[in-house]
């Protein structure tokens, strides 16, 4: 598996490994899944991918879809339908549609490429597995490039069936539901929560009939599509979002930057798509995004002022063509003890080569992770 490519749930795919985490990225989008990690003396794959993987689509279908699987890169982060300087990106960027070249490969890491056309510049996308950690590293580097972008991570985790999960992030300033309409029911796409609701807690987001949803506890709301961000508390050294799975012991994490990375964007998907090529299929799926964006418009919108940047929040950042711009993000799993519900805090350690998670039934973890590494260059 040292950076080698091969045909995976339907897409060429670079393969690398150590012996405790399995990784694919595919060509076209640079899609990060199938993953796996050793958990416990077992296998875990958190990671979705789209039901469709292996089917044919219609014609015209972007190449975003097609591949949707486990993390991808989106530059410009959103649906992007409104043009923007002359420029009509399409969903999600270059960076989640065309195809990386591949720069260097070895078992623990992989180098990709992207020549960007729309907005010239270059990406550089670097993913690092260290021996003893069940952790991936990725780095990308924007450079080239001028002008003000809306950018993000896209990771799609998948609740295994039989089993619930329970998703936490670090202290947010406050939370909104998206505030146009999401799905359209004409179209066979369906909503339940109330756009533009704001909430300071998870576990209490208001629905459209009146009741109140818990986005804390999933899956639920069988039969909908939702999205929500939330605006990370910037102070922090770095802000993450965890889910947990009780039944099968273990928990998914991820750490960012909220100085780069400053809101945090649920999409919450359960069956709420009845159009192709979702056809009401794909369920238990949940979007835990970390991007600098104005919810999933795209480019035009998260460049003009908002009513996100009115609440101080940024939504794009500005490209130097003389400095290159890196995001750097962690994901990684751990074994959690019977008894532990759901991440209240994760605190790194004095030496910065570990992370504790602490649960809020006082259950805890220790994981190694190399947390300096989200500030490196």
């Amino acid at each position: 598996m040292n950076g080698q490519k091969r045909v995976i749930s339907g897409q060429e795919s670079w393969t690398f490994s150590t012996k405790d985490v399995e990784a694919a990225v595919t060509r076209q989008g640079g899609h990060l899944a199938p993953v796996r990690f050793r958990i416990g003396g077992r296998w875990v794959e958190p990671f979705d991918i789209a039901p469709w993987a292996e089917e044919k689509v219609a014609p015209g279908t972007h190449q975003v879809l097609r591949v949707m699987r486990g993390d991808f890169f989106c530059m410009p982060f959103g649906g992007n339908e409104t043009p923007s300087h002359g420029e009509q990106h399409p969903p999600h960027g270059e960076t989640a549609n065309a195809r990386w070249r591949l720069e260097s490969g070895s078992a623990q890491h992989l180098h990709l490429s992207l020549r960007t056309s729309i907005r010239e510049g270059r990406v550089d996308k670097r993913i690092r597995l260290i021996p003893g950690h069940t952790a991936l590293y990725l780095q990308h580097v924007i450079s080239g490039m001028t002008g003000p972008m809306c950018l993000g991570h896209h990771a799609i985790l998948k609740i295994p069936e039989g089993a619930a999960g329970r998703v936490s992030l670090s202290p947010f300033r406050f939370g909104q539901v998206f505030p146009g309409q999401l799905e359209e029911s004409a179209k066979g796409g369906y909503s339940i929560l109330k756009p533009g609701a704001k909430f300071k807690t998870l576990s209490r987001v208001p629905q459209t009939d009146g009741k109140w949803a818990d986005l804390s506890v999933y899956p639920a709301r069988e039969g909908y599509e939702d999205l929500v961000l939330m605006a990370s508390e910037t102070t922090l050294p770095f802000a993450w979002t965890a889910l947990t799975v009780p039944e099968e012991n273990h928990v998914w994490f991820a750490l960012k930057d909220p100085r780069v990375l400053p809101s945090t964007v649920f999409w919450i998907s359960n069956g709420g798509r009845h159009y192709a090529p979702w056809n009401g299929r794909h369920r238990r799926a949940i979007g835990l995004e970390e991007v600098v964006a104005n919810f999933h418009y795209g480019l035009a919108e998260s460049a003009r002022a908002n009513p996100l940047t009115r609440a101080g929040t940024p939504t794009c950042v500005r490209l130097d063509p003389q400095r290159p711009f890196a995001v750097n993000y962690i994901m990684a799993m751990a074994e959690i003890p019977r008894g532990f519900d759901i991440v209240k805090t994760i605190h790194s350690s004095a030496d910065g080569k570990s992370v504790r998670l602490a649960s809020k039934s006082g259950k805890s973890v220790s994981v190694a992770v190399d947390t300096s590494f989200l500030s490196t260059q």
